[in-house]
């Protein structure tokens, strides 16, 4: 690169770097303060906060650093016409491709960050979130849950138990989930006792019922047991085999479903417009730059011209952000959605990128030719057509 071209890529990658570190650190503390239960009510150390709250930044560095990097190009192309730079260059006769190169390199560095945290760091983050959250409720159900309470282990799981037994064991446990609302299911042991085997943690219920009742159904169904065993993670899927959640699965796992499954039939469409939003997440920082660069890569003059494109350019993003959500949306219900998604942030590139052409070579080259052109063969014809009249 040159040395303007150096220098404009130092502005531009210091302020993404600083809106990045920014809105990350804003986003996340607010999150952070959701999690406080974890070390007020369920009696987690601070490590486990931390960790907790860690597992969301590849989520959310997939979302705003398109943002950031739009309001690091904002903030540049302003910056160059506040201070005249862009002028000096128009004047100079620096080609505008000298200006959209560096900020151009930027953006196809975000673009593989963000292609790095959506098919990779966020589904393997989620997994890991979801086996220490089981880690922890487990560690609930042994150390924190005090003789005769209730507590929610999760939504619509309530956990009892009687008394403490020797060797850490519990006596009268009761467990009941309604997280169905067409089943509910009461179990009730005489013994319970957590085990972990090869990294899995167990809830072994011993000398035992199941009580299961149909909403709307006046008898209930009752199965008696001497030993049932509870893996603690199916606390939040209800089943007996562990079923990972869309944004969970690995991306090679989205793209080599088993559509006999019967969990993957029952949202499939959750599953696709998982695959296909994360394979369109890479293309929008390049949309947010023809934005951006549509709006203030030409020389400015007045304060009111810039304001006015700098809205304009907001609204744009607005709205190209919104029509990326309704086609995610529409994916998960028709195949039509899947197209939309990845028709927005091209569509909106291309035409960002036409605007932006027009803008820069019209009146400097190619306009310039046509008229100059035409107003030569203009020039050539009249005298003959005055000659043929005379």
């Amino acid at each position: 690169m040159s040395l303007i071209e150096r220098y404009i890529f130092r502005i531009a990658s210091f302020a993404f770097l600083m809106g990045l570190v920014a809105l990350t650190a804003i986003i996340w503390l607010t999150q952070a303060l959701r999690e406080l239960n974890l070390v007020t009510g369920k009696g987690q150390s601070l490590l486990v906060f931390f960790q907790v709250t860690f597992y969301g930044l590849p989520a959310l560095v997939m979302v705003i650093a398109p943002i950031a990097l739009f309001v690091a190009v904002l903030y540049t192309l302003n910056r160059l016409n506040s201070d005249s730079e862009l002028i000096v260059m128009n004047a100079a006769g620096i080609p505008p491709r000298n200006l959209l190169k560096p900020l151009a390199i930027l953006t196809v560095l975000v673009s593989l960050t963000v292609g790095v945290m959506t098919l990779y760091a966020m589904p393997e983050s989620f997994r890991s979130l979801r086996t220490l959250l089981t880690k922890i409720r487990a560690d609930v159900v042994t150390r924190i849950i005090q003789e005769g309470r209730f507590i929610t282990l999760d939504q619509g799981i309530v956990f009892h138990y009687r008394e403490r037994l020797p060797g850490g064991a519990m006596g009268g446990v009761m467990i009941h989930d309604s997280r169905d609302p067409k089943t509910s299911a009461t179990y009730l042991a005489a013994r319970g006792v957590v085990t972990e085997v090869e990294g899995a943690t167990y809830l072994l219920l011993e000398q035992g019922s199941m009580q299961r009742q149909q909403q709307g159904a006046r008898e209930s169904a009752i199965i008696a047991f001497e030993r049932y065993v509870f893996d603690l993670d199916q606390f939040e899927q209800g089943g007996g085999v562990i079923q990972y959640k869309p944004r969970e699965r690995r991306t090679w796992e989205l793209l080599t479903l088993d559509r006999n499954d019967p969990f993957v039939r029952s949202i499939y469409g959750r599953f696709r417009a998982e695959l296909h939003d994360r394979l369109t997440n890479p293309l929008y920082p390049l949309a947010t730059l023809a934005i951006a660069f549509a709006a203030l890569g030409n020389a400015r003059t007045t304060r009111q011209g810039r304001g006015t494109a700098i809205a304009g350019a907001v609204a744009a993003l607005i709205l190209m952000r919104i029509a990326g959500f309704a086609a995610a949306g529409l994916a998960v219900r028709s195949q039509a959605g899947v197209w939309l998604m990845y028709l927005v942030p091209i569509a909106t590139t291309i035409l960002g990128t036409v605007y932006a052409y027009r803008t820069f070579w019209p009146t400097t080259q190619r306009q310039s030719a046509l008229v100059a052109r035409f107003s030569g063969w203009i020039e050539r014809r009249l005298p003959q057509r005055a000659g043929a009249a005379s």
